[in-house]
């Protein structure tokens, strides 16, 4: 049975001169204004700023946020970390994970377009692009113009702007790892460490290749986050989306055109105004793809388009698939509650754990060489090595107190001092009477407080061995 379709022969040529490389087409996103748009900027204010400013915020007599790496201390907010606490850096991990799949699921892709420093840094290199060259028209315009003085001075002037741009992000990268003020002075008189200076210049050729010259590229082809997003999705997740019933058929008609409706026209007048300010250069027309980033720029200027026509908005808009189809949408539903309920018991335990948190940590081990030791006096001895953390900002010493068994003592009274960030080491030997014990081993506790900070203080428990019970 033959079949009805035609089908299309491709030359042999064509093919072996075909390249699965395709040149990538620089996309000049035109300027749109809008709601969504202005909390966008919003959002990249606010988040440039903390990146810039945080690192020059005081507290407590540090740096409000600084990983001191040599001094394996981590400043954040008065609260110092060590390597110790790494546990915490996982709950901060996995909590970041679950925020992300929450508002995906609820929302799509709002990190891509509002918080992602991907996304934000685009924005500012443009933003100095659009006032170096101009805004779109013009840009296009200049990278036509054959090679002359003007534009090589217009573009050595863009990218000059780029370039310092992004050795100060450079720098203030560093700046978490080194104190920023010691950083400057360094900087000033010429004395960065090679460390210093080779991040500096990684971090801004970073910056500088992903914002100023890959830019979509980076969200089309390295960001993984575009290719799982999918599995986060569903019909009621809220997505950018066309609305083709409303719109179809396009077409150009004049704004005191009435009856376009009467000529098989819908409500998109073709202007292509939506695809000019896509940062990532695709058609919302054509559905949902993988490389909308959920900016809103399409929502705005289709509603601005929408009112020039004296149509309603929202030809373009956040919406659902359900809801395109006609079907009702359920915005609260299971996988939301699973989400938000991990969401929450993780963010509680890290609330509580951070705050519960001890400043000093103690590990007793026994001496394994010998169980106990008996004495000529009828003493029973057993050997410990304590190991104490100071986790403070400070040095301190610290008291022992043992309980657990009637006249437990210690052999030899020492003195017990741990500076801060140090793990110091102790041995000790405790004694009691044979007559005390009442069991072969019997459960006591170490109980170590600061001298200085009663409220300083953590009890940890051992066992104390003796011979086998007699009578």
């Amino acid at each position: 049975m033959k079949s009805s379709k035609n089908t299309t022969k491709i030359p042999i040529e064509e093919i072996q001169n075909s390249s699965l490389y395709a040149k990538r087409k620089k996309i000049y996103p035109r300027i749109v204004l809008g709601y969504f748009t202005k909390l966008k900027t919003l959002s990249g204010l606010i988040l440039l700023g903390l990146y810039y400013g945080l690192p020059w915020l005081q507290w407590n007599g540090h740096q409000a946020i600084l990983f001191d790496l040599p001094a394996r201390k981590f400043h954040i907010f008065g609260m110092t970390f060590w390597p110790q606490d790494f546990i915490y850096l996982t709950f901060l991990l996995i909590l970041a994970a679950m925020i992300l799949f929450f508002f995906t699921a609820l929302a799509g892709r709002l990190w891509c377009g509002f918080a992602c420093p991907q996304t934000i840094w685009t924005d500012a290199f443009l933003w100095m692009e659009r006032l170096i060259e101009g805004d779109r028209p013009k840009q296009i315009k200049l990278d036509n113009e054959p090679k002359s003085f003007k534009k090589f001075r217009i573009k050595t002037t863009k990218h000059t702007l780029w370039i310092i741009f992004a050795l100060f992000t450079g720098f203030t990268f560093v700046g978490y790892f080194t104190p920023i003020h010691e950083l400057t002075h360094s900087l000033m008189n010429w004395q960065l460490s090679g460390w210093e200076t080779f991040w500096i210049l990684f971090y801004g050729f970073a910056t500088y290749g992903n914002a100023g010259r890959l830019r979509e590229q980076v969200c089309t082809y390295m960001c993984p986050y575009a290719r799982f997003q999918s599995a986060m999705f569903d019909n009621n997740t809220m997505i950018i989306a066309y609305d083709e019933k409303r719109g179809e058929s396009r077409g150009s008609r004049k704004k005191s055109q009435d009856n376009y409706k009467d000529q098989g026209l819908g409500d998109c007048i073709d202007c292509s105004i939506c695809v000019q300010v896509c940062p990532t250069g695709i058609d919302i027309r054509d559905g949902l793809q993988y490389q909308c980033i959920s900016c809103s720029a399409c929502i705005d200027a289709c509603d601005e388009v929408m009112d020039k026509m004296a149509y309603p908005r929202g030809l373009i808009r956040y919406t659902t698939e359900n809801n395109l189809k006609g079907n009702k949408t359920r915005i609260f539903r299971p996988r939301i509650f699973v989400y938000a309920g991990i969401l929450i018991a993780l963010l509680i335990g890290a609330i509580y754990s951070i705050s519960t948190r001890s400043l000093v940590e103690l590990d007793v081990i026994r001496d394994r060489q010998s169980l106990y030791i008996e004495t000529d006096a009828g003493m029973i001895e057993n050997i410990y090595s304590l190991r104490i953390m100071n986790l403070d900002n400070k040095d301190h010493s610290y008291n022992l107190n043992t309980t657990g068994i009637e006249d437990l003592a210690l052999v030899k009274n020492i003195d017990i001092k741990a500076k801060s960030g140090e793990i110091s080491t102790v041995a000790i030997r405790l004694m009691v009477a044979k007559e005390k014990l009442q069991k072969r081993t019997t459960a006591i506790h170490f109980t170590l407080t600061a001298t200085d900070n009663p409220e300083l203080t953590i009890t940890e428990e051992a066992r104390f061995l003796g011979p086998l019970r007699f009578r």
